[in-house]
């Protein structure tokens, strides 16, 4: 028993008796047992940020606040072997795309299993700002009802401002408004991510975007093109497109269009609302709209591949024999052959389908394996079918672990391969070529730490990655990047035989 569960625990049952809750009835409302809520009153509870979370929706009141310097930090005592069974959970970047395409629909939606991430957290706030009722229900399922009318006046500008995924309220707001201001997009520090592909697709559609004074105003003369050529084949800028097309009259083609994993899941998501799709999983869209979609409907995302292959990476990198269920087998398949002749050992089970009916997976059973080698070739991503450009940085540790000379080419971001170095921190041999290439050096004889984490989801977690593989205590310190894309990851992590303690400022 801590002293800050002391207090947590206290607090909680002082809000639940000014609801004028039993113990018994507060437990029914988080699906749990009247035992389990007396331990966490009286501070004998572990409480994961997903528990807490739950427990401040059923008193409906805020009980932690992260101090000002936004400070979570792990202790990890690294070298440990893990092992064990984990689920990969629902895919953040299809969740995000979905809290936006639910705008396109008058009814109710509900989606199953939504990740309790940050970057989930900033889209609710943002929504529920503007006027939709947004209710969490048991299993993480996420009930959205929008009002009648949004509104935009009250929008939640801190809340959008840390995220780069409210762009995507671009493509379902042209159908609402004639104008309208959303802010500068947030979220990992990547160097300059322009939002011109948005801008030269949309604007096929009759909408025209200025930027002035952190904003950008919005004007909107609704047109119907048949054919609109993607300036790049970017999944968010695919998903705006589909979703201004999702309720423009006729059929719209989009060429050049991302067939990556959260596309082809918010196409499953838009047929469930009665939008005729072709050519899912190419290149080449058509997509004919329904003006008015009002559809009382229950959606299940599919699972995470970059999550898949963030334990993967987590395996491979200590040496350990885990098995990870639920990994989307389609956008992993690369991956996993430049692992093998890499010399790592795993072996795959039948394929089976996700939830939403549609995704192919499997359980992978990943095995110990003595030593790695590095390829001759470079490793670069590209968009699907190429290596996942998300599952990049988690080859930087497993080729750290690995016999010889790695060329890892970042040619996507322009800052991404600089917080690569980080791992120069923990004992690797690497090698700055350039904004974008990196030479990883191995075996990496790893040691222990203390990193101040990168502003950068994936950089953030191949530190993390790292550490576990290093000896001794490290400290990866203020650890909201992570936070933002991975839910519950260090008590995950624990699962499986890792030993991370969260450390928090309150």
């Amino acid at each position: 028993m801590t002293a800050d569960s002391q207090k947590i625990g206290q607090l909680i049952s002082e809000v639940r008796k000014q609801r004028g809750l039993t113990q018994t009835d507060f437990a029914k409302q988080l699906n749990t047992s009247q035992s389990a809520v007396n331990r966490i009153e009286n501070g004998k509870q572990n409480l994961s940020m997903e528990m807490l979370g739950r427990i401040s929706d059923v008193l409906n009141r805020e009980l932690l606040r992260i101090n000002q310097s936004g400070t979570i930090n792990f202790k990890i005592e690294g070298g440990r072997p893990l092992s064990g069974e984990i689920v990969t959970k629902t895919s953040k970047n299809a969740a995000v795309a979905l809290l936006a395409a639910s705008l396109l629909n008058r009814g109710t939606t509900t989606l199953k299993k939504m990740p309790r991430i940050e970057e989930v957290n900033r889209l609710v706030e943002v929504l529920a700002s503007i006027g939709v009722q947004m209710r969490w229900l048991s299993g993480n399922d996420l009930e959205i009802k929008p009002p009648a009318k949004l509104r935009l006046d009250k929008l939640d500008e801190t809340s959008a401002r840390k995220t780069r995924s409210v762009l995507l309220f671009l493509g379902p707001f042209m159908h609402l408004f004639g104008t309208f201001n959303l802010p500068y997009a947030g979220g990992c520090n990547l160097g300059k991510r322009t939002i011109q592909p948005h801008l030269f697709a949309l604007e096929e559609f009759g909408m025209s975007i200025h930027a002035t004074r952190g904003r950008y105003e919005v004007t909107v003369r609704r047109k119907a093109p048949r054919e609109v050529v993607l300036y790049e084949s970017g999944d968010t800028v695919t998903e705006n497109t589909l979703m201004a097309a999702a309720k423009t009259d006729g059929w719209t083609e989009i060429h050049m269009a991302s067939a990556n994993y959260m596309v082809q899941d918010l196409c499953f998501f838009l047929q469930t609302l009665g939008v005729k799709i072709e050519g899912i999983g190419t290149t080449k869209l058509r997509v004919k709209g329904l003006l008015n979609i009002n559809k009382n409907i229950t959606y299940h995302p599919s699972e995470d591949p970059i999550e898949s292959m963030l334990f993967l990476s987590v395996g491979i990198t200590t040496n350990s024999s885990l098995i990870i269920n639920r990994c989307p087998i389609d956008f992993l398949e690369l991956e996993l052959l430049k692992l093998k002749k890499m010399g790592a050992r795993f072996e795959l089970s039948q394929r089976y389908k996700a939830a939403n009916g549609q995704t192919d997976l499997v359980d992978i059973k990943l095995l110990k394996t003595e030593e790695l080698r590095a390829l001759d070739e470079k490793i670069y991503g590209r968009p699907f079918p190429g290596l996942n450009i998300d599952n990049l940085p988690f080859f930087v540790p497993i080729a750290a672990r690995a016999r010889g000379k790695t060329l890892i080419h970042d040619w996507v971001y322009e800052n991404r391969a600089i917080y690569f170095t980080e791992l120069s921190k923990l004992g690797v041999e690497i090698e700055l070529l350039d904004p974008h290439r990196v030479n990883i050096v191995g075996p990496t004889k790893w040691r222990s730490a203390d990193v101040v984490c990168p502003p950068a989801l994936r950089p953030a977690v191949i530190v993390l990655i790292g550490m576990l593989a290093a000896e001794g205590t490290s400290t990866l310190r203020n650890i909201y990047s992570i936070a933002r894309g991975y839910e519950d990851l260090a008590e995950r992590l624990n699962s499986l035989g890792a030993k991370i303690e969260i450390l928090r400022d309150f």
